[in-house]
């Protein structure tokens, strides 16, 4: 078995790139069940605004296998997709999934969601008949030592997060934030952060606009927002002077004709935007506007310096951890392959032992002498099972492999 990563993130890919590799929620069940049955492997799809993974087992099939699938399922080009996608197998796909669930791989180092949309995913995964053993074990694991990380390292510390990165340039902006009134659009983990995140910095007019307007409300109470739908936002758009967005729309949500229209309601007030979805949900040529300021996940890497100088020990220690436990859950992974190995040896020997006791018996009810053939089938069981072990001794001493010959030396007991 192996186990295989095949991904895009925010290191080998623009924002532009990775939205069309993206996989939107409802997208998932069916891609699972597409390379089920084209390729029949065991994968877990991860999908996010920084990347977009996959993480199978692939049993018989190849990981070009995989790719060739992903570029076809989704209809992408393979010269502009192929420089820009990572492949990592066995102990660096094991070792790359508890970084990532660790937060050492996010744009912001150290963010937490990321956890929780890998467990998300890995429980879609499941749920949809497409996790085995193997990768049950394997998630389980990464997300034991994404606790470990946080428990024991500093990692968590002045915890940051993309939706942190957008406030932080809000605040930059304008210099108090409780003066001005601020647009999420979304509801989900990353719209609930930078909610929190917004009213810490004594914003006090917010305004959350989403299709699910129950969902909306859950999260509007907490924070004393005011809810509206997603097609109201043309009605809304003017009021706001920010305006963060996080959704999983395949398409642009905020156009620059709403954009060029509220400007004008605004009189031509500043209007600063943050669209931290992949695919975009706010589109590109707003930025175009004059008094539009539009930026994206990827503008946010300045922020996001600033943030990893103060955790690049704790870092140091995390990767210690990761090292040590992928190394660890590899033994586990190769155990398997010994156990497979011992029942197959154990069925040979009690075949050829059932052979000879069969033959033993029918000896001795045809009137054989019974010293006579306990001693032949003791002779004869002796020599078949030490055949293959006496030709493999002699290649590798033909072939002058004395590390084998050592090996093999020590599975038969012979150990001085």
């Amino acid at each position: 078995m192996t186990l295989q990563v095949l991904g895009i993130n925010h290191k080998s890919a623009p924002v532009g790139l990775r939205e069309k590799v993206a996989f939107s929620p409802e997208q998932v069940n069916q891609a699972l069940s597409h390379a089920g049955t084209q390729l029949g492997v065991e994968m877990v799809i991860v999908s996010t605004c920084n990347r977009t993974e996959l993480y199978c087992n692939l049993g018989e099939v190849s990981c070009d296998d995989v790719v060739q699938w992903l570029i076809s399922y989704k209809g992408l080009n393979q010269q502009e997709v192929l420089p820009c996608l990572y492949k990592y197998q066995q102990q660096q796909a094991v070792a790359h999934l508890m970084r990532v669930a660790s937060g050492l791989d996010s744009l912001i180092l150290g963010e937490p969601q990321i956890l929780g949309q890998i467990k998300q995913a890995y429980t879609e995964s499941r749920e949809a008949g497409s996790v085995g053993s193997v990768l049950e074990r394997f998630f389980q694991r990464a997300f034991s030592v994404a606790k470990q990380v946080r428990t024991d390292t500093d990692i968590g510390v002045n915890a940051v997060s993309v939706a942190f990165a957008a406030v932080s340039l809000a605040k930059q902006i304008f210099d108090d934030l409780s003066d001005s009134k601020v647009l999420l659009v979304g509801a989900g983990e990353t719209i609930e952060l930078v909610a929190k995140h917004l009213v810490d910095q004594g914003v006090n007019k917010l305004m959350v606009a989403n299709r699910t307007v129950s969902r909306a409300k859950n999260l509007a109470d907490r924070f004393g927002a005011e809810v509206i739908t997603l097609n109201e936002i043309p009605n809304h758009l003017a009021e706001s002077d920010i305006v963060i967005s996080s959704t999983a729309s395949p398409l642009p949500i905020i156009g620059k004709g709403m954009v060029e229209t509220a400007l004008k309601k605004r009189r031509f007030q500043p209007m600063f935007l943050v669209d931290i979805a992949v695919p975009r949900d706010i589109e590109e040529q707003v930025g175009e506007l004059r008094d539009a300021y539009l930026y994206t996940v990827d503008d946010l890497q300045g922020i996001v310096e600033q943030n990893i100088a103060s955790r690049r020990e704790a870092a140091e220690q995390a990767e210690f951890i990761v090292e040590t436990q992928s190394e660890d859950f590899m033994g586990w992974l190769r155990s398997l392959e010994s156990v497979t190995t011992i029942r197959d040896y154990r069925s040979h020997s009690e075949r050829v032992r059932d052979a000879a006791v069969e033959k033993a018996l029918e000896s001795l009810a045809n009137g054989k002498d019974p010293t006579t053939v306990i001693r032949e089938t003791a002779f004869q069981l002796t020599n078949k099972l030490i055949h293959a072990p006496t030709e493999a001794i002699n290649k590798a001493g033909r072939d002058g492999r004395l590390e084998e010959l050592a090996v093999i030396r020590e599975a038969i007991g012979l150990r001085k």
